[in-house]
């Protein structure tokens, strides 16, 4: 039988409700917490549990605080990746971000889905999509990022925008539900 930490990572639904997943959201809490709390001559650089936390970083890359991610090992940046204050990652699936991309403040990147079915979600079954976003893309402040999203190379996401379907590359798109100009 499959554990949770399983499933999550196979793409099923699954129960975040569970000991080992709760250990390894301590983990990740324990690495949010030294990023968040650096002096403010280190901060925008990334702590080194933070960094030893992730899937893979590329070279150069700055997030300033606050910032939070309930697991880390999820998430993938690839060189000169920008994160201004505030940004979430909630990295139950994979979440790829291309070299140079830029976030404002507040931006949320999400890939869990809780259950429709009010009972099964209140016993913590969730699945999660993987979000991806190209190389060059600027996600303007507030904006959220939902479940299984591609962003295309070169993309401009509007300032608050809710972006719930797949991005083209070099298309901008504003609003809630984000459209393309």
């Amino acid at each position: 039988m499959a554990s949770e930490l399983e499933k999550m990572k196979t793409g099923q639904w699954y129960t975040c409700i569970d000991a080992e997943l709760d250990a390894l959201r301590a983990v990740a809490l324990d690495a949010v917490h030294e990023h968040n709390t650096m002096a403010p001559q280190d901060r925008g650089h990334l702590a080194p549990k933070l960094h030893g936390l992730f899937g893979s970083i590329g070279a150069d890359v700055r997030i300033e605080t606050m910032f939070h991610c309930p697991y880390g090992f999820n998430i993938h940046l690839g060189d000169l990746v920008y994160f201004n204050a505030g940004c979430t990652i909630l990295d139950t699936a994979p979440v790829r971000v291309g070299d140079r991309s830029m976030f404002g403040p507040g931006v949320h990147i999400y890939t869990a889905q809780h259950h429709k079915d009010r009972i099964k979600r209140a016993a913590g079954l969730e699945i999660a999509y993987p979000v991806t976003i190209g190389a060059d893309v600027w996600v303007g402040g507030g904006a959220i990022i939902m479940p299984g999203v591609t962003i295309g190379d070169g993309a401009i996401i509007g300032a608050g925008s809710v972006v719930t379907k797949d991005v083209a590359a070099n298309a901008t798109v504003v609003g809630n539900p984000a459209r393309s100009l």
